[in-house]
């Protein structure tokens, strides 16, 4: 009777795009996090109700209620989570434990529900989520606030060194507001970034997430500076949260990018690779 689901490292595009109703939307495409992910376990128990721990989480319980609420002669019991990350970095640490946390419930309830039912779970229970509940590396820009993909963009990244950093502390992600300036700078890059993916060209990929990067943040200086000393493909962050991450070819030592980014005074967190390399 348990669910899991990974965590992500921030975003490679994230902004505002319309679509073919004409409706401006808040989207994102993520950037994959191998290394990190939340587990839940559900423990059936008296009453109908279904209490989250350890510690707080609202989220999760508000996921709990309403899974249960969706799946016939649902019964009451706790869920356990463990894993994951420090909430407020952008790394869909709340995504990751209502997913985990939808998945737990319903497979206590010998039932599997698909990622698009999941998705419309998480967005009730948080108001806006990451992509987090699909199984698969396919590269989506996705509708956070509204729980479905927008578009496919392809069926994985091309691979990509990634040499993980901070750029200060936790962020309260919900108080964010939506990035919806910029329209038409939003447009290109996700133009630029289908022509990347469809070519399979990394630096492309790289040159769309340092774009969108600097359209969304003032404070990345020591990063780009970063990046620049260590002849990087380029940055990549969570637009409302503290990690990011320097983007490198998959053949690259990180070991000079990530003292390029000792020497601005960013720690360094992780290096890991994704996209097409690695194993779905």
């Amino acid at each position: 009777m348990s669910g899991s689901c990974p965590c992500h490292h921030g975003e490679l595009l994230q902004g505002a795009f319309r679509g073919a109703d004409g409706v401006l939307r808040p989207g994102l495409v993520t950037l994959p996090y191998p290394g990190r992910r939340v587990h839940a376990r559900f423990e059936p128990g008296p009453g109908p109700s279904i209490t989250v721990g350890p510690g707080h989480r609202p989220k999760a319980a508000r996921a709990a209620e309403l899974t249960r609420a969706r799946l016939t002669d649902g019964v009451g019991g706790r869920v356990v989570l463990s894993g994951g990350v420090a909430p407020g970095l952008g790394m869909g640490s709340s995504t990751a434990d209502v997913v985990a946390t939808i998945r737990a419930v319903a497979c206590g309830h010998a039932v599997e529900l698909a990622a698009a039912e999941i998705a419309r779970i998480a967005v009730a229970a948080e108001a806006a989520s990451d992509p987090l509940m699909f199984d698969d590396v396919r590269v989506r820009l996705f509708a956070p606030r509204e729980g479905h993909v927008l578009e496919t963009l392809a069926d994985a990244l091309p691979p990509l060194r990634v040499v993980g950093s901070m750029l200060g502390g936790p962020v309260d992600t919900p108080a964010t507001a939506p990035p919806l300036r910029h329209e038409r700078a939003y447009a290109i890059l996700l133009a630029r970034l289908r022509a990347a993916l469809d070519r399979g060209d990394a630096a492309g990929v790289a040159r769309v997430a340092t774009a969108s990067a600097r359209l969304n943040r003032s404070d990345l200086g020591p990063l780009l500076r970063a990046a620049e000393r260590a002849g990087a493909l380029g940055v990549q962050v969570a637009h409302s949260g503290n990690v990011a991450g320097l983007l490198l070819d998959p053949a690259d030592d990180p070991g000079p990018a990530a003292a390029a980014l000792r020497a601005e005074g960013l720690p360094v967190t992780e290096a890991f690779l994704v996209g097409d390399l690695v194993p779905a």
